[in-house]
């Protein structure tokens, strides 16, 4: 019901998370084609805690999450390490 709000609001994060975060070096908003209410967004950052102690403690990701919040109906985060 609120796919298009959703996509706008999360491609504004990206934005706001490549242009205010240093330690931001990636930020992908992708859709499927054959499950279309489903987004990955694929983030590369400095390392873990730019992520989860820098990115999720910004005002511009509160403001996304509070966004959101009613219009996500699951979310999954997983965390890989290059190698």
């Amino acid at each position: 019901e609120f796919f298009q709000q959703f996509l706008a609001a999360v491609n504004q994060q990206a934005k706001n998370s490549k242009e205010l975060e240093p330690w931001c070096h990636q930020f992908d908003v992708s859709t499927m084609p054959d499950q279309p209410n489903s987004v990955l967004l694929y983030e590369t950052y400095d390392d873990r805690t730019a992520f989860f102690e820098k990115h999720r403690t910004t005002s511009h990701f509160e403001v996304f999450i509070q966004t959101i919040a009613d219009w996500v109906a699951s979310k999954e985060v997983g965390v890989w390490d290059i190698q």
